[in-house]
C-alpha cells in the first residue's frame, strides 16, 4: 500500500508540527532502555555516490590514500556484486530504491521525469506547488542548468510527496517518536529529498544562488547555522581557481590521455586539466563546480557543520544522516568512466571520504556509526573510448528520428493519423497521443503494440515493450521482461518502454552534447558497490548476488524497526552477526 501522510495534515500542519504531535508519545521509558543495548549504533551515516559504478574503486586504487575507501575495502564488509533489478537506472530511480528497499513499481519514482496526463505536461519527481523554497531566486536557472530533468520542473517547490512507499529514515522517526533527528545533503535536490523521507530534513545545492537550500515543506525559515554558512558563501571562494590533478600524471591509468575529441568541451571548463571553475559574475561558476571535486568538497563542509550544530549522534536515540555526493555523476556525462577527470575524480572523492569519517570519528566514534555507501545506478562507458579499444560497435541513437521514420510514418498513415502519434520522449518512456487515438476511434492496446514492433526494427533496439502488454502480463518470462515490469506504475509509467541495445546511448541533453549516458537495464549501469562498516563489523570481502534493495531491510533489521511499508530487499546477514 502507499505509503502517505494525511494530506490535510501534511498541507496545514507541516511536518514540522507532524513530528512534534508524534513526539508527544511516551518513548522515554524505551529510549532509555535502549541506552544499555550497545549493538545499535548512535548514528547511522548512509553514503550515496551518484554514478558511482561498482568497479571504479578498486579500478582505481592506486590513486587512492588511506581512511576513504581502503577503510571501507579493507576494515568493513564490502559486497562484491551487488545489481539493481529495475530497467530505468536514473538517479532518482536509485535514490529512492535505496531509501525504500524497493523498485520503482512500488516507490513510484518510474524516472527522473515523466508525463503528467491529468496536468497534460512533463512532472519532475519531485516538484510540489504547495511548498516553496525559502530562498528566492535559488530555482533552476534554465539558462544555465545543464541538467534537462531539472529543467522540467514548472515550480519551485519540492517535497516527497510524490515518493509512495516509507523510508527507512521514516520508520526510524515513527520507531523512536520523533526522537530520532534526521538530515539529508546532496548537491541535487532529488539525492537529498528521497533519502530524508517523508519525516526528515533537506538540504541541497541551489547553482541559481551558491547556497544550500530547502522549501517550506521542511522549514518556515532557516536553522541560524544554515544562514551562518550561506553567509560565509564557501562557493564564491573556488572563483579563480580550478580543478587540479591530486597526483603527477604519471601515477594516473589515463595520465596520457587528457585530451580526448569525446569528451564534452563545457564552456570555460575544457577538456584538458586544469579545468577553470571561473570568476566572480560569471553565471557558469556554479554550475562548473559541480562537475568536478567542488560539487563534493561542497557538499562535504555543509554535512559536517549539520553533523554538528545539529548534534547527530550524542544520545542514545539513533540518529540518521544521508550524504549523497553527486560530482561522480556529472563527471561521467561529461568525460566518460574511463578518462583521466573520472580517474582524478575517485582520488579527490577518496580524500573527501577520508575527512567526512576522520569528523565522523572526533565528533561520534565511527564505533558509535554504522556507515552504508552505495551508489543509485552504475555508468557506461564512451562510445569513442569503446572505439578506441575496438569495441566498433557502440554509437549514439538520435530519439528525434522516433516519429519521423518512414515506418512510423506508414503506421500513422493505416491509423489514419496526420498529427504525431508520439507525444513526448522521456527516457525510457514513449508516451502517445491519448486525445488522437481516442478521436480516431482506435483501440489504445493495439495502436501501442503496432507502435512497439515497429520500434523494433530501429537499428539499436533491444526492447520496446507496451503498457497494455504490462499490464496484462502477457510477456516472456525474460529477465529483460522482469525489470521493466519492476519497473512499470499504471499512472506514471509511458506506453511504450524503450530499451537500447548495448553500448547504445542517447547524448542529448537538451541540446547539450554529452559524451555518456546512464539508465538502461545493462549491467554496467546497474552494478554498484555495497559496503558497510563501523559499528563493531568484522572485515569481509562477500561475493555472493546481493542488490542495493537489501541495505534499508539491513539497516532496519540492525536497529530493531519494521522495514519500509515497500521493501522486497532482504536483511544481509554479515551485518547483523549472522
Amino acid at each position: 500500500m502507499p505509503f502517505k501522510y494525511h494530506r490535510k495534515c501534511a498541507v496545514s500542519c507541516g511536518p514540522v508540527l507532524l513530528a512534534a504531535v508524534i513526539a508527544t508519545i511516551p518513548w522515554t521509558v524505551i529510549a532509555k532502555d535502549r541506552a544499555t543495548d550497545n549493538s545499535r549504533p548512535r548514528l547511522v551515516l548512509q553514503i550515496t555516490v551518484d554514478a558511482l559504478r561498482g568497479d571504479l574503486p578498486k579500478r582505481y586504487a592506486h590513486v587512492l590514500g588511506d581512511g576513504g575507501f581502503r577503510y571501507l575495502m579493507d576494515e568493513g564488509i564490502d559486497y562484491t556484486n551487488a545489481h539493481y533489478r529495475h530497467a530505468n537506472t536514473e538517479t532518482i530511480v536509485g535514490h529512492a530504491s535505496l531509501a525504500t528497499g524497493s523498485v520503482p513499481a512500488a516507490h513510484g519514482m518510474v524516472g527522473n521525469v515523466w508525463f503528467d496526463r491529468e496536468q497534460g505536461r512533463l512532472t519532475y519527481n519531485i516538484e510540489d506547488a504547495n511548498y516553496h523554497l525559502l530562498t528566492a531566486g535559488a530555482d533552476v536557472d534554465k539558462k544555465t542548468e545543464i541538467d534537462p530533468t531539472q529543467k522540467a520542473a514548472k515550480v519551485d517547490g519540492r517535497s516527497p510527496a510524490a515518493i509512495l512507499s516509507s523510508t527507512f529514515s521514516d520508520e526510524l522517526t515513527v520507531h523512536y517518536g520523533g526522537q530520532s533527528k534526521i538530515f539529508a545533503v546532496s548537491v541535487k535536490d532529488r539525492g537529498a529529498v528521497s533519502m530524508a523521507g517523508h519525516a526528515g530534513k533537506a538540504f541541497w545545492f541551489s547553482k541559481s544562488s551558491g547556497e544550500f537550500v530547502t522549501s517550506t515543506y521542511y522549514y518556515q525559515q532557516y536553522p541560524d547555522w544554515v544562514t551562518a554558512w550561506n553567509k560565509r558563501k564557501p562557493a564564491a571562494a573556488y572563483a579563480g581557481k580550478a580543478w587540479e590533478l591530486l597526483h603527477p600524471p604519471a601515477r594516473y591509468l589515463f595520465g596520457d590521455a587528457d585530451d580526448r575529441a569525446y569528451e564534452t568541451d563545457f564552456p570555460g571548463f575544457g577538456r584538458t586539466f586544469p579545468h577553470a571553475y571561473g570568476e566572480v559574475g560569471d553565471k557558469y561558476l556554479t554550475t562548473r563546480l559541480t562537475l568536478g571535486p567542488a560539487g563534493d568538497e561542497l557538499t562535504l563542509d555543509f554535512a559536517k557543520t549539520l553533523l554538528d550544530k545539529e548534534q547527530l549522534g550524542q544520545d542514545a536515540v539513533p540518529d540518521y544522516l544521508a550524504i549523497s555526493f553527486s560530482s561522480t555523476d556529472y563527471v561521467g556525462h561529461i568525460f566518460g568512466a574511463s578518462s583521466l577527470e573520472s580517474e582524478d575524480n575517485i582520488a579527490h572523492l577518496d580524500r573527501t571520504l577520508a575527512d567526512l569519517f576522520a569528523y565522523i570519528d572526533s565528533k561520534v566514534g565511527l564505533k558509535n556509526t554504522l556507515i552504508v555507501l552505495s551508489a543509485d545506478h552504475g555508468q557506461p562507458e564512451v562510445p569513442g573510448h569503446l572505439h578506441e579499444r575496438g569495441i566498433e560497435d557502440s554509437h549514439y541513437f538520435d530519439t528525434k528520428t522516433l516519429d519521423r521514420t518512414p515506418a512510423i510514418a506508414a503506421l500513422k498513415k493505416k491509423f489514419g493519423i496526420g498529427e504525431e502519434l508520439i507525444k513526448n520522449f522521456s527516457q525510457p518512456y514513449l508516451y502517445l497521443d491519448y486525445r488522437l487515438i481516442r478521436d480516431k476511434g482506435l483501440e489504445q492496446a493495439a495502436v501501442e503494440q503496432a507502435v512497439a514492433e515497429e520500434l523494433m526494427k530501429f537499428d539499436g533496439v533491444a526492447a520496446a515493450v507496451s503498457s497494455s502488454a504490462l499490464r496484462s502480463a502477457s510477456l516472456p518470462d525474460t529477465l529483460l521482461n522482469r525489470s521493466i515490469l519492476r519497473n512499470f506504475h499504471s499512472k506514471r509509467s509511458g506506453d511504450i518502454y524503450l530499451v537500447f541495445e548495448p553500448n547504445v546511448f542517447i547524448n542529448d541533453f537538451d541540446g547539450l552534447t554529452v559524451a555518456s549516458t546512464h539508465g538502461s537495464p545493462w549491467r554496467y549501469d546497474t552494478f554498484v558497490p555495497v559496503m558497510f562498516a563501523g559499528a563493531g563489523l568484522k572485515p569481509e570481502s562477500v561475493s555472493r548476488p546481493v542488490t542495493p534493495y537489501d541495505i534499508a531491510p539491513t539497516l532496519a533489521a540492525r536497529l530493531g524497526i519494521k522495514p519500509p511499508s515497500a521493501a522486497i530487499g532482504n536483511p544481509l546477514p554479515e551485518i547483523l552477526g549472522d
